[in-house]
């Protein structure tokens, strides 16, 4: 069981308002952090959940408030993503400790790349609205199988996936990817709790950290976009983590 201690809370707030600032919940850092750390997969995995359900919630309130949000684009994505969810909740559970540390440390280091280049200052034409709704519905699927199976939400793939594949302009994309992995967070969530892999004790007290750094993240992220030295931190940062979650599998 791991405890949350003070230095614990201080690393939830910085990791929750730094990611929200570039569009994504804090589960891509929460969950293989825990897991390195000691936590049960599964109960690393739904913590990260809550956290990132939470800090994206704040962050996406506030974006709404702004109107950064394309809800129309949003809609498939949660249909999708929700649904996908719980099932890759209910995949953590019976797969195998080592192919689990496998699949996360694959998915840190193509998210440790991807966050080394940026997204393009305008995005391309917007895509049709058929054409949007039959993208989404299979980002949306993909992206929440994966953020249940790994309790990491998934909005490091959904904002480059928006913007390249479906058109979106990348300041919309980064806000409607924290309004949409609320809803995966939440399902993948309820799956977890409903076969009682949640350790309550740790993840309540960490929520507040999480809620207090998503609305600081957000409130920043709504006048500018993060830079690259950001970026290349951050990459280092999962970098450093898959080899570490590498290191445990030899």
């Amino acid at each position: 069981m791991l405890h949350l201690t003070l230095s614990l809370v201080v690393a939830i707030f910085f990791i929750s308002m730094v990611l929200t600032m570039v569009g994504l919940g804090g589960g891509l850092l929460f969950s293989p952090l825990f897991v390195v750390l000691g936590m049960p997969k599964a109960g690393a995995a739904s913590a990260s959940l809550l956290l990132n359900l939470v800090g994206a919630g704040a962050a996406a309130y506030t974006y709404a408030r702004k109107g950064m949000v394309d809800y129309s684009l949003c809609l498939p994505l949660i249909v999708s993503s929700s649904l996908a969810a719980p099932l890759g909740a209910g995949l953590n559970l019976r797969l195998p400790p080592g192919p689990f540390l496998l699949v996360m440390a694959v998915v840190l280091a193509a998210a440790g790349v991807r966050m080394l280049f940026p997204p393009p200052a305008e995005a391309r034409a917007s895509a049709s609205r058929r054409a949007r709704i039959i993208g989404g519905l299979i980002i949306g699927g993909c992206i929440g199988l994966l953020g249940g199976l790994l309790g990491i939400g998934g909005g490091v793939f959904v904002v480059p996936l928006l913007i390249y594949a479906l058109g979106v302009p990348t300041r919309v994309a980064a806000a409607s990817s924290t309004f949409i992995v609320c809803f995966s967070s939440l399902t993948g969530f309820a799956g977890y709790a409903s076969m009682a892999a949640v350790d309550w004790a740790f993840v309540l007290p960490a929520a507040g950290a999480c809620v207090l750094g998503g609305l600081a993240g957000a409130r920043l992220m709504s006048h500018k976009l993060q830079g690259r030295t950001i970026r290349v931190l951050f990459s280092l940062v999962l970098f450093a983590l898959s080899l570490r979650l590498f290191a445990q599998l030899l």
